[in-house]
């Protein structure tokens, strides 16, 4: 695996030593697997969707939360094969836990379930004080001429 050198960057860049930390947590981080299988999608300027495909939960087997700009996807299935005695068991039916890192100002806005699919919308609230702004320019006064 390639390792990337911020070094240059922290000479020219101010305040985005946060950034180079998250790249590099998400490098050092340990691989998720690849179930359940997942989309991410724009669906609008600052909406986006996440789609997990969760076919056999039912909605009271799953959780999601958000703590530090984490959002936290679990699913744990009853244990239900007691008693039964599969020739073939090809559908997934184990545990899960799906982390994925939001940005700043990315919120929850709610989550549904249909055929076998789970969805889970977000959307990114940037506080008004943080948005851009025009600055007017006044031309200077009579007053401010006279010396």
């Amino acid at each position: 695996m390639n390792t990337l050198d911020f070094t240059p960057f922290y000479r020219s860049f101010i305040g985005f030593d946060h950034l180079a930390n998250l790249m590099d947590a998400a490098a050092r981080n340990e691989k998720q697997p690849a179930y359940p299988p997942y989309n991410i999608e724009v669906t609008g300027e600052d909406q986006y969707r996440i789609t997990m495909a969760i076919a056999g939960f039912d909605e009271n087997e799953l959780s999601i939360e958000t703590e530090h700009n984490t959002l936290l996807v679990r699913g744990q299935k009853a244990d239900k094969t007691e008693g039964r005695r599969f020739l073939h068991q090809g559908i997934a039916e184990r545990n899960f836990e799906r982390k994925f890192q939001l940005s700043d100002y990315i919120k929850v806005t709610g989550a549904q379930m249909s055929h076998g699919l789970l969805h889970i919308e977000l959307v990114r609230e940037v506080p008004e004080a943080l948005k851009p702004r025009k600055i007017a320019i006044n031309q200077p006064s009579a007053i401010s001429h006279q010396s």
